[in-house]
């Protein structure tokens, strides 16, 4: 007779695995043991419930009698009536009347579906996993007193054939939620990206028609009154002498205007393109600090700047703009390198100096790096700042390099 007893448990554990084959998700796996469990463990209420991987929150899923448990998103593991067998400070838990248990009702617990559907009898085993309690299998019954020591022991049993399905249901979960929640990230970091960028645009747009404001009519007005102003140095009545210095200061008033509209407006990146513009502004940036630096430009990448998006060209000529302007402003350089290559679907511009180095260098032009890193941002480029692995003098220099990814797609709007 008890061979016979003993047999007829062994195959409902093995209905329970075969039951369990192909089942994808908590509940279904729930609704499709339940019933084989009841002619092991004769319950009213099923329901396993599984900790979160931060070890804070758990999630119920249940069959049988319906409950608040499983109705709600995920809760607090404090709030738990069972808290104690999913922190693992218990075994198991056995409960006669769970409906005056007061291991069962504490301050903030969330027990109230037990004395809602008098869920009398309860008896509850952790699910481990490699000794970790990933959750808990609980039967409740309506009559009291219904459980013994043999249903926990059986109840284990069950509770190590679940245990495996149930920790890689919550790893695929997780990696599916994970993914999920990268994407929308993903997503919306481009949604951020493209949007800075058609801003990027439209303020690159407006400073080209304020150069063009300045040179159509600024600059026209103030030449005119200079020349004005160098015929009235031929008339008797006033100084030459007087009206020198004013002279020189209009001279310098448009020198000025005309930097301001250079910068505003580089026609050459517009009509020659970045290589090009680089070039200039490097020459053009070295001639007029009146130092004697030594430069050079090489442009390797095959034609692959001219193919750019016009707001990312832009973009790419500032951020070069500024590292030239440093290592001659500030970094006191004796020689200037710009290098721009292409390796595969990438495309790497380098500025490199022998000037004071890093740390003068951010002490000096820390605005000036961090509007670097912010259009390097903008257009999914990676930006380098550091000390010259090429350089042997004592400041160490200054190389800065940018990566700019070809292949990303936002890069091809236009």
């Amino acid at each position: 007779m008890l061979n016979t007893a003993r047999n007829s448990l062994f195959d409902r554990y093995l209905g329970i695995s075969r039951l369990l084959a192909g089942q994808l998700d908590f509940n279904s796996i729930i609704k499709a043991v339940a019933e084989e469990i009841s002619h092991i463990i004769p319950h009213d209420h099923l329901d396993v419930c599984i900790k979160m991987l931060d070890g804070k929150y758990h999630i119920a899923y249940e069959s049988g009698l319906d409950t608040a448990w499983s109705q709600h998103p995920p809760a607090l593991l404090t709030g738990s009536p069972i808290r104690t067998l999913l922190s693992g400070e218990v075994d198991f838990l056995l409960s006669a009347d769970a409906c005056t248990d007061p291991r069962f009702h504490f301050e903030g617990a969330f027990s109230s579906p037990i004395i809602e559907l008098s869920l009398c009898s309860r008896l509850h085993v952790p699910l481990k996993v490699q000794g970790d309690v990933i959750g808990a299998l609980s039967c409740s019954s309506q009559q009291r007193d219904l459980y013994t020591q043999d249903d926990v022991e059986n109840a284990r049993a069950v509770a190590d054939l679940l245990a495996p399905y149930f920790f890689a249901l919550r790893a695929a979960e997780q990696a599916k939620r994970s993914a999920v929640i990268e994407t929308q990230a993903r997503a919306r970091e481009e949604g951020l990206r493209f949007g800075a960028l058609k801003l990027t645009e439209a303020l690159e747009a407006e400073r080209q028609r304020i150069g063009m404001d300045l040179h159509d009519q600024t600059l026209a007005d103030l030449t005119r009154l200079t020349r004005r102003m160098e015929r009235l140095t031929a008339l008797p009545v006033l100084s030459g002498d007087a009206l020198e210095p004013l002279c020189r200061a209009m001279q310098q008033c448009m020198h000025d205007l005309r930097q301001i509209i250079e910068e505003a407006k580089p026609t050459v990146l517009q009509l020659f393109g970045v290589a090009e513009a680089i070039e200039n502004h490097l020459e053009r940036s070295v001639r007029e600090s009146g130092q004697p630096i030594g430069w050079k430009m090489a442009d390797d990448s095959s034609g692959s700047l001219r193919d750019l998006n016009p707001t990312v060209a832009v973009a790419l000529f500032r951020i070069v703009q500024e590292a030239v302007n440093n290592a001659i402003r500030h970094g006191q350089a004796d020689n200037i390198m710009v290098r721009i290559t292409k390796s595969g679907q990438s495309l790497c511009i380098e500025v490199e100096d022998d000037g004071r180095g890093l740390a003068d260098l951010k002490e000096m032009v820390g605005h000036g790096l961090d509007n670097m890193k912010t259009r390097a941002r903008l257009i999914a480029a990676r930006l380098e700042i550091g000390r010259n692995p090429a350089c042997n003098t004592e400041g160490g220099g200054t190389r800065m390099r940018l990566t700019l990814p070809t292949d990303h797609p936002i890069l091809a709007e236009g």
